[in-house]
């Protein structure tokens, strides 16, 4: 009895004294580590044209805020992780605070990947030697990193918005004053908006949303651990009425960049940009996310819109570059269409940048999707301009 006594108290002593187990490794994924926010998508969220603040017709330099390696976004950051896709460093999705981000979207992107001369991968689960899709590569970083908010702009190349604008331009040269000939009635731009094909592409965009929702389900997230920050598409130009170059001539695209008649700028900011974006936001509904918030964007830039009057080019308002005092707030936030003679090989810009949001646009937009990430509570508004200059290197927006 006394051994037995004696050899338990033994075991009960080597138990206390010995070493505690070293805790579990604690690995980051759905809902745990440092919060990290995603976007997906096309160019008007990639970051497209993000490297110019403003434009200049006789100088680049005066306009480059980043440089060339503003697409640079491989992991040895000397050139593009996808070759065309465009992720600049001034894209809307890094949006800092203490809050990592990556950016998944690719310019040109639609729904459903595209494989070609550029990779375009689209919202899906593709997988090929080109590379993956969207989806597939949220699936795989999602599950082991806190992604708390996946922010999509999906839907404008499906509906076909590069040939629309080159349509446009291309009538506007080749039409005189007197006898213009509008896109707006042309029948490769109607047919992109005929009842069939805009429900086709809303029932597009509502499954990229699902695929979205599937590839964070599959990577262990219930709805409720993250949200889906659906962005509207912004006016890039005024209405007719709001361009500083007369529509006689060829100053509007020769000087501007901005060849619309003004029967069709008013078209596209009255019936184009509207049912895009309602395709859009449909598509939430029809796709039925409920974790869903939306971004509306679409008055985002004005004031600040390409050729619009009150900005103009840096020669035009008497500033030297970028950097001049007032310069965000006098140039414009859109950047020009370049067409085949004003762009490629003597200049270090590209076609596919023509009217997107560029360096200020992008940093705008930054900001409200900060604000809409609330510290990790997110929320969907409106975002507009809330007053001149900088804060904190940005312009200043509200988002209600």
């Amino acid at each position: 009895m006394f051994r037995t006594l004696v050899a338990a108290l033994a075991v009960v002593a080597a138990t206390l004294l010995a070493p505690l187990p070293a805790p579990s490794a604690h690995a980051d994924g759905p809902g745990s580590g440092t919060p990290w926010v995603v976007s997906v998508g096309d160019s008007y969220i990639s970051g497209e044209a993000g490297r110019w603040a403003g434009s200049s017709n006789s100088s680049s330099s005066r306009a480059d805020a980043l440089g060339a390696s503003a697409y640079w976004d491989n992991a040895s950051g000397t050139g593009e992780a996808i070759n065309r896709c465009h992720r600049s460093k001034s894209a809307e999705i890094h949006v800092g605070g203490g809050v990592n981000s990556l950016n998944l979207a690719c310019s040109g992107a639609k729904t459903a990947t595209a494989t070609g001369e550029y990779f375009k991968p689209g919202l899906d689960f593709y997988s090929g030697t080109a590379g993956v899709g969207q989806a597939r590569a949220l699936q795989t970083f999602a599950a082991t990193h806190n992604v708390r908010m996946v922010v999509v702009s999906i839907g404008g190349n499906d509906f076909n918005f590069a040939s629309i604008v080159q349509q446009c331009v291309t009538n506007f040269l080749a039409s005189p004053s007197w006898w213009p000939d509008y896109c707006k009635d042309d029948s490769s731009v109607t047919s992109n908006f005929t009842s069939s094909n805009v429900s086709t592409v809303k029932t597009r965009i509502a499954n990229a949303l699902v695929n979205v929702r599937t590839a964070m389900r599959n990577a262990g997230y219930a709805d409720s651990q993250w949200t889906m920050l659906v962005q509207t598409y912004p006016s890039p130009i005024p209405n007719g009425s709001g361009f500083r170059y007369s529509q006689s001539g060829y100053t509007r695209q020769s000087t501007g960049g901005c060849g619309f008649w003004n029967a069709d700028a008013d078209w596209a900011n009255s019936y184009a940009l509207p049912t895009i974006n309602n395709a859009v936001t449909g598509a939430i509904t029809q796709a039925g996310i409920g974790n869903a918030k939306v971004l509306n964007l679409a008055n985002t830039l004005n004031g600040r819109r390409l050729c619009e009057s009150g900005v103009g080019l840096y020669e035009e308002v008497g500033l030297a570059n970028w950097q001049s005092a007032g310069a965000v707030d006098r140039t414009e936030w859109v950047n020009q269409i370049r067409t085949v003679s004003t762009c490629c090989s003597s200049s270090p810009y590209y076609i596919q940048e023509s009217f997107h949001p560029n360096y200020w646009g992008q940093l705008a937009v930054r900001s409200c999707v900060r604000q809409a990430y609330n510290g990790g509570t997110p929320r969907g508004g409106t975002c507009t301009r809330s007053g001149t200059g900088l804060l904190n290197g940005e312009p200043r927006m509200t988002l209600q």
